[in-house]
């Protein structure tokens, strides 16, 4: 383990007590990952495989990946966000024995070397969270794709990334899409998303929500939760689609919908999760109230224009840890949360530690199911296997002490049935 630290590259080893105990937190809230480490434990079927992980570097993750290695993986890890690591369970993750390259605050440089060094151990599998390693392997280290058998994608953002990549026959290894698992969007990305976004702002802002207007930008499962509890929490929602299909949930679902240009006017909050560049840009900065709030919930800081909103700004100033206060030429000033990063992990912890249980038991039976089957896998996206789906979501239920009713042989025969 003190080899392991020394090949780390974090910025405190010293901070690991802090962090292994955010770590105990979570593991006692996460009990079908702790489940599932206990097959790990005596299956070992990880065991001689190198998997390098890319995720967000929090207390959650942490326990994850130390999961992974008590089912056998020699394992590296870096963060997928540079604002999303806590340096305290960087070192505790180092400390009990996983290769961590990854630091609070890293500069472009920095994490791109970070990337490199979590790929330094010559993984057989990856995990990925934003399609980073993915993309490093097909560029700049296709030394190493030989040996990559497969990984598994986090989040819609990479699915979206690998996708195109096999659509162009470009991807040389079999991803799984974890994200379009039902056991994990229908609770990480509306319950866990909803949720954390607000955790995230609150605590950068300490303002309150309730009577405010909040311009939820996307309605995909993720800005279904953050509209959802946006309404829950007093404030009046506008919801911007581009989607006719979403666009007619969010209006049935009770929410007003409008383009941008009429949002922009009204919106007192605004919180972009749409995976995709410069929705909230210069033309819309003009025409918003002074003080506006604006957020990010998507993977990348490129849904909110920052290039366009500094250039229009007379002038810019930090006031507090995550919010940045831009002031227009007219004295207007719209305030920037946690550099335009994804909000609920650079100003909070991200999802609650419940529905990261069922993501990242996901997450490793995918992987087990990787270590199986990659050798009659090629290079496309694949779905996580129902019966995987399935197992996660009978497993919370039976954490939880629900029971829940079973098909009779006599309805299994006539579902499968048309002429009775």
């Amino acid at each position: 383990m003190e080899s392991t630290a020394a090949a780390s590259e974090i910025k405190d080893i010293s901070l690991a007590p802090s962090g292994q105990a955010k770590i105990d937190w979570v593991r006692g809230h996460m009990p079908v990952l702790a489940a599932i480490r206990e097959d790990f434990r005596r299956e070992q079927p990880f065991a001689g495989k190198k998997v390098a992980v890319c995720l967000h570097l929090e207390a959650k993750t942490a326990w994850f990946i130390q999961v992974l290695a008590e089912g056998g993986a020699l394992t590296s890890a870096c963060a997928s966000n540079p604002l999303s690591t806590q340096d305290d369970v960087a070192a505790a993750l180092a400390r009990s024995g996983v290769e961590v390259h990854a630091r609070h605050g890293a500069a472009p440089a920095e994490y791109e070397r970070h990337l490199e060094g979590a790929l330094g151990i010559k993984p057989d599998y990856i995990i990925d969270d934003g399609g980073d390693l993915v993309h490093l392997l097909h560029t700049g280290r296709r030394d190493l794709l030989a040996g990559v058998k497969g990984g598994a994608e986090e989040t819609t953002t990479g699915i979206l990334r690998l996708r195109r990549m096999a659509a162009e026959k470009a991807l040389c290894f079999p991803m799984i899409a974890v994200n379009d698992a039902r056991s994990k969007y229908l609770f990480d990305n509306r319950y866990g998303t909803g949720q954390s976004v607000w955790d995230g702002v609150m605590r950068a802002t300490n303002l309150v929500v309730a009577g405010k207007t909040v311009c939820v930008v996307g309605y995909g499962w993720c800005g279904k939760g953050v509209a959802l509890r946006g309404k829950g929490l007093g404030a009046r929602v506008v919801v911007c689609e581009i989607d006719p299909v979403k666009a007619n949930e969010a209006w049935m679902d009770g929410f007003e919908v409008m383009p941008m240009r009429r949002a922009a006017t009204l919106a007192d909050i605004f919180i972009t999760v749409t995976g995709n560049k410069n929705v909230v840009a210069s033309e819309h900065f003009p025409l918003m109230k002074d003080g506006a709030l604006l957020a990010n919930a998507g993977h990348f800081d490129v849904e909110v224009d920052k290039t366009a909103l500094a250039a229009m700004a007379a002038g810019r100033r930090p006031l507090k840890p995550g919010i940045e206060e831009f002031t227009l030429a007219d004295g207007r000033r719209l305030f920037l949360l946690a550099e335009g990063r994804l909000v609920n992990l650079a100003a909070g912890d991200g999802h609650p530690a419940e529905v990261m249980d069922m993501s990242f038991a996901l997450q490793a039976l995918t992987l087990q199911y990787l270590v199986d089957n990659a050798a009659k896998l090629g290079g496309e996206v694949y779905p996580v296997p129902k019966d995987l789906d399935d197992r996660v979501s009978a497993m919370r239920l039976q954490a939880l002490g629900l029971e829940i009713d079973a098909l009779t042989p006599e309805q299994v025969a006539y579902l499968a049935s048309w002429n009775v």
